[in-house]
């Protein structure tokens, strides 16, 4: 497999985002709204640089093949807090989320791949953060999985609001310090 290669989300991107998050393997755990106007709303404030979160796609070979969205988690207090009630989080922590966009392309290891190269990326592009931690919901298997074989590991297990309403609030937080 290729390295992976980033750039950040572009309004041009959005046709495809909503692609993606129609894709019955994202849907399930991203429960996004896929109108135009929803992608615009939910991905268009990081794209023009209003938010401090990040929207960066992933690509193998020149091709997107994944999203990530990367932010510091004292940059939105409301989830901070929800987190910093189940595990310490040590400021300037970061967090992510992922997905793999094509279904033909999960199962074939991009995944760690995928979260591996981010948190490469993190630790240039963020010097002052101590760790990345990331909060999966427990039913979510392929996602922690793939966290684990990209050396994070689990520290807690409680109670987040779900992505999808469907789930419980069971939720696995995962866990990699900067390297030394």
């Amino acid at each position: 497999m290729n390295t992976i290669t980033w750039r950040r989300v572009v309004p041009g991107d959005f046709p495809l985002l909503r692609s993606w998050l129609e894709q019955p393997h994202v849907a399930r755990w991203w429960n996004h709204e896929t109108s135009p106007e929803a992608v615009e709303r939910d991905f268009g404030p990081a794209a023009r640089g209003e938010e401090p979160s990040e929207d960066l796609l992933a690509l193998v070979g020149g091709e997107p093949v994944g999203l990530v969205q990367r932010s510091r988690l004292a940059d939105y207090p409301d989830y901070l807090a929800e987190i910093s009630a189940i595990v310490p989080v040590p400021p300037g922590t970061v967090t992510i989320d992922y997905l793999i966009g094509a279904a033909e392309r999960t199962g074939q290891g991009l995944g760690p791949l995928l979260i591996g190269a981010m948190l490469d990326r993190t630790w240039r592009d963020h010097p002052d953060a101590p760790c990345v931690l990331v909060p999966v919901s427990a039913a979510n298997r392929p996602s922690w999985r793939a966290l684990e074989k990209a050396g994070l590991r689990r520290v807690a297990t409680g109670d987040l609001e779900p992505d999808n309403p469907v789930d419980d609030r069971a939720h696995h937080l995962y866990r990699v310090d900067r390297p030394a």
